[in-house]
């Protein structure tokens, strides 16, 4: 089993907070990004983690928002969609990362949730060198804009079947990016993943992704 050590990555003027979990022995770090309405405790986010340190890597979830900004969010809704902030954030967790003794080696990879998506795509094209791999579920990568064309990381594109405008807008953001791009449909599936067997597949598709470009040696 492993075990949540509690972290704090100063951003800026801020902490923000995550858990990281290391299994004993790992090829790689995945960063988490949820940025709408959520936070590192998020089901979905965990579920995915579970199966990825059974394949033998660590995952780093974090809070991209304070605690005072996401007590304000709740009623203004004026953090969540500000992807600039959000992207900064993940850009100082990777930095973090990759200064700190028990993943200094490890090869990163972002995925993002929601608006955490834009904000992954964001810290992947300002982090080139350090970010392998950007896995995005759900919602709209199309909200990076700027940053789309300068993502050279590999990048995985899951949305639920159900889900046609969100898909569309994948599909948009795709026609922008010069990496190497993938859209994966999961059949029924609606935005939150929530039926029989969607969340499962979402992991397995992150896991291969990982897997195939995340190179490093386990630790």
């Amino acid at each position: 089993m492993v075990r949540p050590a509690a972290v704090q990555i100063k951003a800026g003027r801020v902490l923000i907070e995550g858990d990281l979990m290391i299994p004993l022995t790992a090829a790689g770090l995945v960063v988490f990004a949820h940025g709408s309405g959520s936070s590192r405790f998020s089901r979905r986010n965990q579920s995915v983690a579970q199966v990825l340190h059974r394949g033998g890597y660590a995952t780093l979830l974090l809070d991209l928002l304070t605690r005072e900004e996401d007590k304000i969010d709740e009623h203004t809704r004026q953090y969540r969609f500000d992807v600039d902030r959000l992207g900064h954030r993940i850009v100082a967790a990777i930095d973090w990362a990759a200064g700190h003794p028990e993943t200094v080696r490890l090869p990163i990879a972002c995925f993002g949730a929601t608006t955490g998506a834009a904000a992954a795509l964001i810290a992947a094209a300002e982090q080139p060198e350090k970010v392998g791999a950007v896995i995005s579920r759900g919602d709209r990568p199309d909200l990076a804009g700027y940053a789309l064309p300068k993502v050279q990381a590999p990048t995985l594109l899951i949305v639920g079947g159900a889900d046609e405008p969100v898909i569309e807008l994948n599909r948009a953001a795709m026609r922008r990016m010069r990496a190497t791009v993938q859209l994966e449909v999961v059949p029924g599936a609606t935005h939150a993943f929530e039926e029989p067997g969607a969340l499962e597949r979402v992991s397995q598709l992150a896991l291969e992704w990982c897997t195939k470009y995340l190179k490093g040696s386990p630790t």
